[in-house]
């Protein structure tokens, strides 16, 4: 990789964006940052942009606009607000690629937007695919795009093919931690709080997905994404827990062995594999030593108590727009958790029957995404109150 490869960032202000300008900033020389988004922390937007000098800033909430734009104005920075600047920014001719961090839903305009001007995508939004994989992997396969992923379990699994291109694969295991109820039956979770089901063991991460690792929500919709990342039934994809986090997934090849891509939770080196492939940049990352931990355990998944890993499997045989209530029911009942509007397992509740109500279309259009979308939300909504 000789010249500066130019990045858009959406969701700069998230954990994995953050991440990400942390990456940058090792490889001074290796890249440039074009675009920077955020959708609500102005002030975080703002440090980022001063530092990093992007060409074009976008603050998704209106209202943070008029502070943004006269904060970089003096900078040089060009600044725009709304849905409508992320879908334009992101075809920029100076843009080579696209990391799309944003949280849920938000980010499958964006993306497709950049699939159709042609650029690569380093995808840390699994819900763009679980939402409209079909849709999302025929435009990349008719634009010549190539989708990295960015998720340490997706990441592992295409660490793992790589050189085996030609090798059909088995099937895949994506490691999970287990999340901080691991081991708990139904009983022992009636009564979970927010601050509670925040506490996750191994990882850093925004409260969505931090929320979604402990009801293993977050496990399911990666079952999804690799499905289509992968092109695999699923019957192919299996989960294992394995509360260490050091094996972050495995591949089973045709005569039965297994690979598998180890290393210290740390979501800087999948950010940058996405970002450097084919190449590794030598990192000061800290390094895995075998010796502090004499013992890597796995167990399989308990199905019953965390229902959210078997509804996204029945969603994902189901196929059609199934994923997609799949997601925005859970977005839904997710954000009234935090607002402690909702119990633990009642999420799981109405997920199932969002699954249950909304109708199932086979082979549905982006327009059906979209409506689907709509409907669930408002459904979920009325099964809460």
């Amino acid at each position: 990789m000789n010249a500066k490869k130019s990045l858009a960032i959406l969701g700069s202000t998230g954990s994995i964006g953050r991440q990400t300008l942390e990456v940058v900033q090792a490889y001074p020389d290796k890249f440039t940052v074009e675009v920077l988004t955020a959708h609500n922390n102005a002030e975080l937007l703002i440090e980022q942009a001063v530092a990093f000098k992007p060409n074009v800033v976008v603050i998704g909430n209106e209202e943070q606009y008029p502070i943004v734009k006269d904060t970089l104005l003096k900078h040089n920075i060009k600044v725009y607000t709304g849905e409508s600047a992320l879908a334009s920014v992101v075809q920029m001719d100076t843009v080579d690629m696209v990391l799309t961090a944003l949280v849920g839903y938000s980010g499958l305009k964006p993306t497709i937007k950049a699939i159709e001007a042609g650029k690569n995508i380093a995808l840390a939004n699994k819900e763009t695919l679980v939402v409209a994989g079909e849709l999302i992997t025929a435009m990349a396969k008719e634009n010549g795009v190539n989708i990295y992923p960015v998720d340490s379990e997706h990441s592992a699994i295409f660490q793992c093919i790589v050189g085996e291109f030609h090798n059909p694969i088995e099937k895949i295991i994506l490691t999970a931690s287990g999340g901080p109820f691991r081991g708990k039956k139904r009983n022992e979770l009636i009564s979970v709080t927010k601050a509670q089901a925040l506490k996750h063991p191994n990882w850093t991460m925004g409260a969505k997905i931090t929320i979604d690792s402990a009801t293993l929500m977050n496990k399911g919709l990666e079952v999804i994404e690799a499905k289509w990342l992968f092109g695999l039934s699923a019957e192919q994809v299996e989960v294992v827990v394995h509360p260490q986090s050091i094996i972050h997934s495995m591949v089973q090849f045709e005569d039965g062995s297994i690979k598998a891509q180890m290393g210290l939770p740390d979501m800087r080196l999948p950010i940058q594999f996405a970002l450097t492939y084919p190449d590794r940049f030598k990192s000061d990352l800290p390094r895995f030593d075998f010796t502090n931990y004499p013992a890597l355990t796995f167990e399989k998944p308990d199905m019953e108590t965390f229902r959210n890993l078997a509804l996204s499997f029945e969603a994902l045989k189901r196929a059609g727009n199934m994923p997609c209530v799949l997601n925005a029911a859970n977005e839904v009942v997710v954000a009234e958790f935090l607002k402690d509007r909702i119990g633990f397992l009642q999420m799981t509740d109405v997920v199932e029957q969002c699954l249950n109500k909304i109708k199932h279309i086979e082979h549905p259009s982006l327009e059906d995404y979209v409506q689907t979308d709509k409907e669930t939300r408002i459904k979920a909504l009325e099964l809460i109150n």
